[in-house]
């Protein structure tokens, strides 16, 4: 009887391939791994990481078993990070060779002689420009190059010794020498900008350019910092490599490239070439080798999904990520940040060096420092980043230690600052959301009400209006002493003052007062109105679902509480006594007047500026910025887990006990 292969596992020798995350997933099949060095159960066939000396073994076995052997490699836009701790999102699996070795044919060679259809055609036009646009390369986790650059310039891309790709792309250290002697022949007029590898500068590997003795040329200037490598690829006039994907990316960039080896993009009649190119490469454009390399030979998974994808999303998400890291000044200086927020300052501000401290003396002049909400800053040299929760926050309270999803950061106010103006009110005043932006925020809105996200999710008891025909508002209190109080209620600034006042305006209504969860957890100060509260409101709501609550009034009326924008996305009437981030707009019955709010939103163009554009959101599971959709998935996960989210909080509220100064 023959075995149908396709039904049994594909084997690995290596340790570090059985433990990539989702191999299996990859690999559209089963894992198994040698012990001993054998097998021992049938297998299809032999996966090795290239052409790598560990991977020999693995090549030698398939060989003598007569089993494929197939070639494993990251793909040509990896990851936003290095290493194990940021894997792959791209993979390649090549059935007959790799990429990089131009001694024998490949899965890619072949993939980019297809013949181009109008619509893959299209496609790789959109593509280059996709890349281009997004800045994107292999890795992405560094910023651009920030000096200033030579007028015209040439690019010459050095690489680590003992490279696999110089070594089976038929090239030495005298591949190097000769191309930067052509470099400097070409281009006569053109400083030569030699970029080292940051391997190499860091003393952990070796070059092929030897720094001391080439530094006494006055045409050749090094880069050694560890930059993404967009910016230099964009302004150069050439760009020479031997076979780093530098070549390939400066292609996408419409540069010129000279090649001295011979990697996987030379040889189609694209780059001009010091070497005669294998007789199995004929010319192809520049759309043909694009859509080979980035569509059809690289696999592709969604970081936040862990699902397939093209590469296109990848590259978007790249995008994001990048934005987001670029957002501040290289390096910044929180100040007296206590410890149990510090790990979420680093994480909410990646792509940022931080350096805590405790004074503003020991903060550099015309730094960017980063404070936590309202906090003074005296000295009017420094940027000022400061920072708050989000507006959906957690699955549990602050105060209680849960660790954040979403957290905003803001270089013009504060968004319930009203004295002054913020990056979110700047934004709700000027932005013009395109319909891909108002669609996604539409989905985003849709999602909360269905799922009855809040910003903490605390869940509780749900409760019946009255079947008494009143008109119900719904009155939250405040933590009094909140900021928000204090910056944006300038008239009305406690909780007895607003229930009066709403009692007042309305003698009929059936007034329900909810404390604010701080408050009902015993973490903060109790207002005058929670001892006086019987003779004034009709009912009084603690362990309540604020979501379910919302859906039984009319209307709600707030100092500058979150929940007026929470009933909002719930349709209510909300009646604004102060002036909070979202009245001003056209949305809500304001008491008071922001001059500076001239605009009229829809709540969709609320939503994208609140919950899409200000904030930034991440999650434990992925080590990255999220989208504000994953955040959501991964919030109403968590309301699952009951048991320990209690225990979390129960942590929280023992440690909160022992702080006798709570410090931002």
């Amino acid at each position: 009887m023959t075995t149908d292969l396709s039904l049994l596992p594909i084997g690995v020798m290596s340790k570090g391939i059985a433990e990539i995350p989702g191999i299996e997933a990859w690999l559209g099949d089963e894992v198994v791994r040698a012990r001993f060095g054998r097998f021992w159960q049938p297998i299809s066939a032999v996966a090795g990481w290239g052409h790598k000396s560990t991977a020999q073994q693995a090549m030698q076995y398939a060989d003598a078993k007569h089993l494929p052997y197939l070639s494993l490699e990251d793909g040509f836009i990896r990851s936003i990070g290095l290493g194990p701790d940021t894997p792959s999102q791209a993979m390649i699996i090549d059935d007959i060779g790799i990429y990089y070795d131009a001694t024998m044919p490949s899965r890619f060679e072949r993939l980019a002689v297809q013949r181009m259809t109008e619509a893959k055609l299209q496609r790789a036009q959109a593509l280059i420009a996709q890349w281009r646009e997004a800045r994107v390369s292999k890795y992405n986790h560094l910023r651009e190059y920030g000096r200033v650059l030579p007028n015209d310039y040439v690019l010459v891309a050095d690489q680590t010794r003992g490279d696999a790709s110089v070594i089976w792309g038929q090239a030495d250290r005298q591949s190097f020498s000769k191309m930067l002697e052509a470099a400097q022949h070409d281009y006569p007029e053109c400083t030569v900008l030699i970029k080292i590898h940051p391997a190499v500068k860091a003393g952990l590997k070796r070059g092929y350019f030897d720094i001391e003795k080439l530094s006494n040329n006055p045409r050749l200037h090094f880069i050694s910092d560890d930059v993404h490598p967009t910016r230099l690829l964009e302004n150069a006039t050439a760009v020479y490599t031997v076979t780093s994907q530098i070549g390939f990316e400066a292609l996408l960039w419409g540069k010129p490239v000279h090649c001295f080896g011979m990697p996987f993009y030379a040889g189609w009649g694209l780059t001009r070439d010091a070497l005669a190119a294998p007789e199995r490469r004929k010319p192809i454009t520049l759309e043909q080798l694009a859509h080979a390399a980035l569509v059809e030979y690289a696999r592709y998974r969604h970081p936040e999904t862990q699902e397939a994808c093209e590469v296109e999303e990848l590259i978007e998400w790249v995008r994001f990520q990048r934005s987001m890291r670029a957002r501040f000044a290289s390096t910044l200086y929180a100040i007296n940040f206590s410890w149990n927020k510090k790990p979420s300052v680093e994480r909410f501000l990646a792509g940022s060096s931080m350096q805590f401290v405790k004074h503003e003396s020991q903060i550099p002049k015309g730094a960017a420092i980063v404070v936590w909400g309202s906090r003074e800053v005296t000295r009017a040299d420094l940027t000022v980043v400061r920072l708050e929760d989000g507006f959906v926050r957690s699955v549990g309270l602050g105060a209680d230690l849960i660790r954040p999803t979403s957290w905003v950061a803001d270089q013009t106010g504060i968004y319930y600052d009203a004295t002054g103006p913020s990056d979110l009110e700047n934004t709700l005043q000027n932005f013009k959301p395109d319909q891909r932006l108002l669609e996604r925020a539409k989905k985003l809105h849709a999602k909360i009400i269905e799922s009855g996200i809040s910003k903490y999710n605390l869940g509780g008891k749900q409760w019946m209006r009255p079947a008494n025909g009143k008109r119900v508002i719904l009155v939250p209190g405040q933590v009094e002493t909140d900021a928000s109080i204090v910056y944006g209620a300038p008239e009305i600034r406690t909780n007895i003052d607003l229930v009066r006042a709403v009692l007042e305006a309305n003698p009929k209504a059936y007034i329900v007062y909810k404390p604010h969860p701080d408050v009902v957890a015993g973490l903060r100060h109790k207002g005058e109105l929670d001892y006086t509260l019987a003779g004034l409101c009709d009912e009084v709501l603690t362990d309540v679902s604020i979501h379910h609550l919302l859906n039984e009034v009319d209307e709600v009326h707030v100092m500058t509480s979150l929940t007026g924008f929470e009933a909002l996305l719930r349709g209510r009437t909300v009646v604004t006594y102060g002036q909070p981030f979202y009245a001003g707009w056209g949305l809500t019955e304001d008491k008071l007047v922001c001059e500076r709010r001239t605009r009229k939103l829809s709540l969709t163009e609320l939503v994208a500026g609140a919950l899409i554009l200000y904030p930034s959101y991440r999650d434990k599971s992925l080590d990255n910025f999220a989208s504000p959709e994953y955040a959501l998935e991964r919030m109403l996960e968590l309301q699952t887990t009951e048991v320990a989210f209690k225990a979390a909080r129960a942590w929280g509220r023992r440690w909160v006990a022992r702080l006798t100064t709570r410090r931002r």
